[in-house]
């Protein structure tokens, strides 16, 4: 099986939740990497949650903006596409930044691994949803996630070798405000009430981001992985309440954590525009997608799956340890 040179990478949006654990993954393996955000701040915190190793660059700059990842590139192999725009910015926004980051490769002759999440498949068809799962969506953010996809796999791009990386829900230390569960684990290790976006009963998937990372630079490095769309499983399927019993045991906190359903998050949506946004994607709280496993662990081999214990209560102890630096 033939292996991509990977010897340098520039991750684009590099201070997100995926940015960041993408950009710890290729640290690790040793790989130079060029960390590119417009947060001048948020880099350097994120080299010094790294402990500012010798190869990992930083670099300021837009992702709107072709020539900016252009100057930043350098000498770079693979362009990790990990930026992202908010639920009410993206009819308007994904596509452009999608085509500036292409343009940005193509110019480089770059290979690209776009970040991407369920959206496009619409309701779920299977009980396992392979890579193959008809794309057939039925939401606004769907539809524009599906004409993300075929912008990226467009002839424009000829020289662009290009694959999707498609995540469930998310959790982990990075994850932050970027993720359904993200502000749930950040208030409950915080000790302030929380809302769960989503009924708290039915089990739904979620991928542990430092194993996502894992998979998506094993798939980075191999060759025949470009041209393809690949699911990034997590560790099979839990529910709401699970995830808050074992996140209360590890911060020692026990406050309130309040569902959010249709109800609640258009009420919510008043005060904060993007919460009424997610409304449209309650039905994936109901009629919950499970990635499977098959096609990953058939090419390129076995899945990290970090238990959901032992990963809940990793990110609850590395996000007290964050928010005591702040304090």
């Amino acid at each position: 099986m033939e292996l991509v040179s990977l010897k340098r990478a520039i991750v684009v949006g590099a201070t997100g939740g995926t940015g960041a654990a993408i950009t710890a993954e290729l640290i690790k393996r040793g790989i130079h990497t060029i960390a590119f955000g417009r947060s001048p701040q948020k880099l350097e915190q994120l080299a010094g949650e790294l402990g500012s190793p010798s190869h990992l660059t930083l670099a300021v700059g837009d992702a709107f903006k072709p020539q900016d990842i252009v100057t930043a590139a350098d000498d770079a192999d693979v362009l990790f596409h990990c930026a992202n725009v908010p639920y009410n910015e993206m009819a308007d926004r994904l596509l452009p930044l999608g085509e500036s980051v292409m343009e940005a490769a193509k110019q480089k002759n770059l290979k690209v691994v776009a970040i991407d999440g369920i959206y496009p498949y619409g309701r779920r068809q299977m009980e396992k949803v392979t890579e193959e799962h008809p794309k057939q969506p039925h939401t606004k953010k769907g539809k524009v996630r599906l004409a993300f996809e075929q912008m990226l796999f467009s002839s424009r791009w000829n020289n662009v070798q290009t694959m999707i990386a498609r995540l469930p829900d998310y959790y982990g230390p990075t994850a932050n405000q970027g993720s359904y569960l993200g502000s749930t684990l950040g208030a409950i290790a915080e000790g302030k009430p929380a809302f769960f976006i989503g009924n708290m009963v039915i089990p739904r998937e979620y991928v542990y981001l430092p194993d996502a990372a894992m998979m998506v630079v094993e798939l980075a490095s191999r060759e025949h992985a470009y041209g393809q769309n690949w699911n990034i499983p997590g560790a099979g399927t839990i529910a709401g309440r699970d995830i808050v019993r074992i996140a209360r045991k590890a911060s020692g906190k026990t406050k309130t954590v309040i569902p959010l359903g249709k109800v609640g998050l258009s009420l919510l949506g008043l005060f904060v525009p993007v919460m009424k946004e997610v409304v449209e994607m309650l039905y994936l709280t109901e009629e919950p997608l499970l990635l499977s496993t098959e096609k990953y662990k058939r090419e390129i081999g076995a899945i990290p799956a970090t238990s959901f214990e032992d990963g809940i209560s990793a990110t609850i102890l590395a996000l007290q340890k964050q928010q005591k630096r702040k304090s």
